[in-house]
């Protein structure tokens, strides 16, 4: 099963507002709209990615738990950026001065910020090109750390600002969120395929 792309006149004149009443309508569906407003509805996940996404989600809430720096989001969570776009990591996190500077109002719909960290899951029936140009679309809107994780090959690519993309092979280590995440660590051998 691979994602379908909804290609109407209509669909693209959609403002934020009637965008988001959309997803309501639709809420079983795993629903994005990129740049030019074309929306994207992908199938559900397969349960190995479930299995993952949901460890490599707990892990970040657990740090953030302990830190208390920000907020954490799981897949479900849209952001709508700077360019029209809505999308929806697997896992986010927002520092907290950044969360508390939006109105009420804002966090109850697809909120207008980027989120400082994003994780993408590749699934098996993700192309790898897609999600790392969907990785580039997030440090353009200014995340400031991006990690693309593909547990069938163990390998993650780390996306930051101004730096070229960094690959690391393996999953017998742990991957170290640096100054944007301080002191969170994710145990990658958790979220392999088994």
């Amino acid at each position: 099963m691979t994602a379908i792309t909804l290609k109407s006149p209509l669909l693209e004149r959609l403002t934020d507002e009637e965008f988001y009443q959309f997803c309501m309508d639709n809420r079983d569906q795993r629903i994005e709209r990129d740049a030019q407003h074309q929306i994207t509805i992908m199938p559900p996940t397969n349960s190995e990615t479930g299995a993952s996404n949901s460890e490599l989600t707990r892990q970040l809430a657990n740090w953030n738990v302990e830190t208390e720096l920000g907020k954490t989001f799981d897949s479900s969570a849209g952001f709508t950026l700077d360019t029209g776009a809505m999308l929806s990591p697997d896992a986010s996190w927002i520092a907290r001065e950044h969360w508390n500077a939006l109105s009420p109002d804002d966090r109850r719909g697809f909120a207008r910020i980027c989120p400082d960290f994003v994780v993408e899951l590749l699934s098996p029936t993700d192309r790898l090109t897609d999600t790392m140009r969907k990785m580039e679309h997030w440090l353009e809107a200014g995340a400031r750390l991006g990690w693309l994780i593909a547990p069938d090959t163990e390998s993650v690519y780390i996306f930051e600002p101004g730096r070229p993309v960094r690959p690391v092979v393996g999953f017998d280590q742990n991957l170290v969120a640096g100054p944007v995440l301080p002191g969170f660590a994710l145990e990658l051998r958790r979220l392999r395929a088994e």
